[in-house]
């Protein structure tokens, strides 16, 4: 199998470039991803690297794979930082669960755009999770209801059903994990995708990235929370203002403007709690 896949790697060919990973094409209908240090926020890709990021991006991918009761399109994990996958017909709807007020639907609850039960405090646990789906793009993702994404033909009815179902269960599977070794996974994106047969797999990466981790112990209602994943990065780039800028642009529908470089205590943060994360719910060191 290792030199199996060793030949297959040799013949990859870049079929584009993402945020935050490269993806190759390979033969017998698979695709390489090559986990990169980049790091983006708020769709947009900074100037400056998180060291060892691509490889826990990578890791932590493999461990959920390996770990949660979903079938999956990983093949096997290459190196440090690259995972071979099936090739799969991508659905294009983005499955987010929400386990807690916070981020984008803390401000749609309170712009009174999206209507909840339970507290409406920043940070408050929702009475169940719930299915918060959005576009998938490579510029600005989009909240979609059932009725628009069906509409648009992205899903059939059964499909969005399955989704929401689907993506519900394993917040809450990896919830648990999370919990024993003291962090709330406050909300996820999950992605799947179709193979051959017609059957659905969960997809592309699961890591800091993708969900909100905030450690247990310093959780404080109608606060910013302390965060073990990309938020650190976004909650500094709205202090210095630039997500401001940002918006701005994209009112006036201009290229967003050029982001700052991040300052290096933040970059070795951002690295150290990654780091962290992955080796505490893991229980695997790097």
């Amino acid at each position: 199998m290792v030199n199996e896949i060793a030949s297959i790697i040799q013949q990859a060919k870049l079929l584009r470039r993402g945020k935050v990973k490269n993806i190759y094409t390979l033969p017998d209908d698979k695709l390489l991803f090559e986990f990169s240090d980049r790091v983006s926020a708020f769709d947009v890709v900074l100037p400056t690297p998180i060291p060892r990021k691509g490889e826990i991006l990578c890791k932590f991918a493999q461990y959920w794979f390996e770990t949660l009761d979903s079938p999956n399109h990983m093949v096997a994990v290459v190196g440090t930082n690259k995972m071979v996958v099936k090739k799969l017909k991508m659905i294009m709807v983005e499955c987010i669960v929400r386990g807690y007020l916070y981020g984008s639907l803390f401000e749609r609850v309170k712009k009174g755009i999206v209507k909840i039960n339970g507290e409406q405090i920043l940070a408050a646990k929702l009475p169940k999770p719930i299915f918060d789906p959005t576009t998938k793009s490579e510029t600005h993702d989009l909240p979609i209801t059932e009725k628009d994404a069906i509409s648009a033909g992205l899903v059939t009815t059964n499909t969005f059903r399955h989704l929401s179902n689907k993506s519900i269960d394993l917040y809450l599977q990896m919830s648990e994990i999370a919990s024993k070794v003291g962090f709330i996974i406050a909300d996820i994106k999950f992605e799947f995708g179709t193979d051959e047969k017609g059957n659905i797999l969960l997809a592309d990466s699961i890591g800091p990235d993708e969900f909100r981790l905030w450690p247990k112990d310093r959780y404080a209602l109608g606060k910013t929370q302390e965060a073990f994943d990309k938020q650190l990065v976004r909650d500094w780039l709205i202090n210095v203002g630039y997500k401001d800028q940002l918006d701005k642009a994209t009112k006036k529908d201009l290229p967003p403007p050029r982001p700052p470089k991040l300052p290096s205590d933040l970059v070795a943060q951002v690295s150290r709690r990654y780091i962290e994360s992955y080796e505490r719910i893991t229980g695997r060191k790097l």
